[in-house]
């Protein structure tokens, strides 16, 4: 996919299509008029007589209109013109892009009002509009045995108006957000694969064809012998009851300067959960294939920092197994010893992304780490407490987690900061071991953070609890691509870019 930006007059604009908006009200923005003037009043005429309504996301293709050098226009509905909103404007390119993508258009123009200079400048409308083509244009990876469709034919896209003086800033926002879907491409394609196909091995074989496309990345994966060695005894404790060999994977991205802190990432990386002997319920845990979500995050980000060369040296950090159970399988009330050497009680062996985590954020301190936030489908709490509409962010460092915050915002990938103070870490408190994996119902998403917070003290740490934004249930089924935006943005902003 090619990006570029348009200026000047758009009916002069040689494209396949041109894209323009109409308000619910009828209200033509300005370049939709200037569209109209020279079209003679083509649109105008469509919205009179009542053929299109300007609802949000409606679209609307038209043939060829007099006095334009475009073939095609597409009418996209922009909603009420008193709310009108960033928002808005994402939702209603979005139903542009796919609307082309159902068609054979192979370039167009997008001319979309924008909402204000200050939400949407022409940084950002770069590249929210290459992020929003990646989603739109994205095809689930999967395993259907009949003919696969042609994929969409969409492959230049011109966004604007955007005056000389922000084409440098465009440009870096088209270089930013084309980054940022092939990342996202790459998390949803591990994240919609099966458990049976996505396994510890085929994770750690994609981490290692990212160091093959990168000369920046280098990766190392640690067998179930190495991760013995490194005494991972709450990551080697949910393995147990799986035939699938775990592996923990190690990515860095060495691109900031020779003994720079780096930034180090965690991810999830349960490539099947079924709760183990503390079993779930059968509705529904087919959706347990995207537990590695954090995993293929990690993955994800890596890929956009490799993509984009940025001055920065990031760390990747992935413990990947199955949670099953099996005869060998670990049981309530089981005592395992984690690498940090503390014990911990195992009251629920469903809490069992904590206990990879755990294991993994002490291996993360051999790097004197600048920052260290962990990714992970962790809590079922998390999702009753904020739904699917934000990222819960926990951590002991709340200036790092109100930077995270900010990027989600800027990113329109949002995320809110929840508590994290020692009343909970005392829920966790164990009659036989240092603490238990569990607390109990009440909090149970800050319980969780609290876990993790007892393996990452002295550490710039937060952590991401993705459990109502990695996927969608239901009839739209699959992985959304989050939080990659904000862990893009993240790093971006934290490689000075």
């Amino acid at each position: 996919m090619r990006f570029d930006v348009w200026s000047g007059n758009l009916a002069r604009v040689g494209t396949d299509c041109l894209v323009v908006g109409v308000f619910e009200e009828g209200t033509l923005p300005d370049d939709t008029r200037a569209i109209d003037r020279a079209s003679r009043g083509a649109i105008a005429a469509v919205v009179r007589r009542g053929d299109f309504a300007g609802r949000l996301g409606d679209t609307q293709l038209l043939g060829s209109l007099a006095g334009l050098r475009a073939t095609r226009v597409l009418l996209v509905g922009l909603g009420a013109e008193k709310g009108y909103s960033r928002k808005s404007w994402r939702r209603a390119a979005y139903a542009a892009v796919a609307s082309l993508a159902r068609t054979r258009i192979a370039r167009a123009a997008l001319a979309l009002a924008r909402p204000d200079a200050k939400a949407l400048d022409d940084y950002w409308l770069a590249r929210a509009g290459a992020e929003i083509c990646g989603a739109a244009l994205y095809r689930v990876n999967d395993l259907k045995s009949g003919k696969r469709p042609k994929p969409p034919a969409l492959a230049r896209v011109h966004i604007g108006p955007v005056s000389r003086s922000g084409v440098a800033a465009a440009r870096r926002g088209f270089a930013h957000g084309a980054a940022v879907a092939i990342g996202a491409k790459a998390l949803r394609d591990l994240g919609n694969l099966p458990g049976n196909v996505c396994t510890p091995t085929y994770l750690a074989n994609a981490a290692r064809g990212i160091a093959k496309r990168y000369r920046s990345v280098r990766v190392r994966v640690l067998d179930e012998r190495a991760i013995r060695r490194n005494r991972m005894g709450c990551f080697l404790a949910v393995t147990r009851g799986s035939v699938e060999p775990p592996r923990f994977i190690v990515l860095e991205h060495r691109g900031g300067r020779r003994g720079v802190a780096p930034v180090v990432l965690v991810g999830k990386g349960i490539t099947f959960d079924s709760g183990g002997i503390s079993i779930k319920d059968a509705a529904n845990m087919d959706e347990m294939k995207f537990d590695m979500s954090g995993a293929a995050s990690v993955l994800g980000a890596l890929t956009v920092v490799a993509e984009l060369k940025l001055p920065l040296n990031v760390v990747g950090l992935v413990p990947t197994c199955e949670n099953m159970p099996d005869g060998k399988a670990i049981k309530p009330g089981d005592i395992v010893r984690s690498a940090s050497g503390q014990t911990v009680e195992i009251l629920n062996t469903d809490a069992e992304g904590r206990l990879i985590l755990c294991d993994a954020l002490h291996y993360a301190r051999r790097y004197r780490p600048a920052a260290v936030v962990d990714i992970a489908t962790l809590t079922g709490a998390c999702v009753v407490a904020l739904g699917a509409h934000h990222t819960g962010i926990l951590g002991n460092d709340d200036v790092l987690a109100r930077e995270l915050v900010d990027c989600g915002s800027r990113a329109d990938d949002r995320a809110w900061q929840l508590p994290l103070t020692e009343d909970y870490a005392d829920q966790l408190k164990s009659n036989f071991a240092d603490m238990a994996n569990v607390a109990g119902r009440d909090g149970g998403a800050i319980t969780a953070a609290a876990y993790l917070g007892k393996f990452t003290r002295g550490l710039s740490w937060a952590h991401l609890d993705i459990s109502g934004t990695a996927y969608l249930g239901g009839s739209a089924k699959g992985s959304t691509g989050r939080p990659l935006s904000l862990l893009a943005e993240f790093l971006i902003r934290r490689a000075g870019r």
